[in-house]
């Protein structure tokens, strides 16, 4: 297993919590689903399918937010209500009002519901009370959003804030495209974003592309900044940072095989990629951080 997109946040302090303590309390909102009359249902499910909350392998934790959503798309909901309001205007002779249209379409909506398919998606989480991380495996800020919104409602004194740099990525990788040099321990590869901060956003983007030193510059003096770009990490794991510090499309390049053949059944591998996947991510995070000046504290974020 391994996480596609990493929304990263900080534990401001080791959280000294068990397994245990955590399974109970994100058994507050444990996933069910959808009842015939929700159109959503979201909560913690099991991470490996059993019983238990949280899968815990040498103090590291995983977690995973369930959402069910049911698909019921507001063009049949206004394709029913339209055939309906036109079987009431037949009946009393004139169209329905604009109360009773919208009455109307909420009761085909409810009509509806139970018929409706549900889709089930799982967020998955990483936390390591250790050396305090946490990581949503979420592509957009929303979705690691939703994460927290529960986990703080269910998790007791959660010491939590987003992961904040000396230097912010977007002056950081403007830099580097502008020296054409990486820091130590990367290389920059194929695919970048540049944006103007002017009101037009003008943005250049380029995708599978050898970068040339001179286009850069052109565009960097024309006042563009880079909000994307991707890189690889000590010739293991591929990815694009952005603007955000949200790091996007990993892709582990050859350290997966070093996992291979150990363990002798499902969970044994699973343990095994698992701890790999930690191991690697925690180390790339560390010089993404190093790479931007480091940690921002609390007295110079204020």
């Amino acid at each position: 297993m391994w996480f596609k997109n990493l929304q990263v946040f900080r534990l401001t302090t080791p959280w000294k919590i068990t397994a245990e303590e955590l399974h109970t309390q994100l058994s507050r909102i444990a996933f069910a689903q959808c009842a015939s009359n929700e159109m959503q249902s979201q909560g913690w499910a099991s991470p490996r399918s059993n019983d238990q909350l949280v899968h815990c392998v040498n103090q590291q934790f995983l977690i995973s937010l369930a959402t069910e959503k049911k698909l019921l798309p507001s063009s049949v909901i206004n394709q029913v209500t339209k055939a309906r309001a036109l079987e009431i205007e037949e009946e009393q002779g004139f169209a329905p009002g604009r109360k009773a249209m919208k009455d109307l379409k909420e009761r085909i909506t409810e009509e509806l519901l139970p018929r409706a398919f549900g889709v089930k998606r799982s967020t998955n989480v990483w936390i390591d009370p250790v050396n305090c991380w946490l990581v949503i495996d979420a592509s957009s800020p929303s979705k690691a959003d939703e994460v927290i919104k529960l986990l703080l409602k269910c998790c007791d004194k959660l010491p939590l804030e987003g992961l904040r740099t000396k230097t912010s990525p977007q002056a950081a990788m403007t830099g580097w495209l502008a020296g054409n040099e990486a820091p130590k321990g990367f290389t920059i590869d194929q695919d970048t974003e540049l944006k103007s901060s002017a009101e037009d956003k003008a943005t250049v983007r380029y995708v599978r592309y050898t970068l040339e030193p001179d286009d850069i510059q052109k565009h960097i003096a024309a006042g563009k900044q880079c909000t994307k770009l991707a890189l690889t990490w000590d010739d293991k794991v591929s990815f694009v940072l952005t603007d955000t510090l949200t790091i996007k499309r990993i892709k582990p390049l050859d350290v997966l095989d070093e996992s291979k053949d150990k363990g002798s059944n499902e969970e044994e591998r699973f343990d095994a990629d698992f701890v790999l996947m930690i191991a690697e991510l925690a180390s790339l995070l560390n010089d993404v951080v190093f790479a931007l000046d480091g940690e921002m504290d609390s007295a110079q974020a204020a």
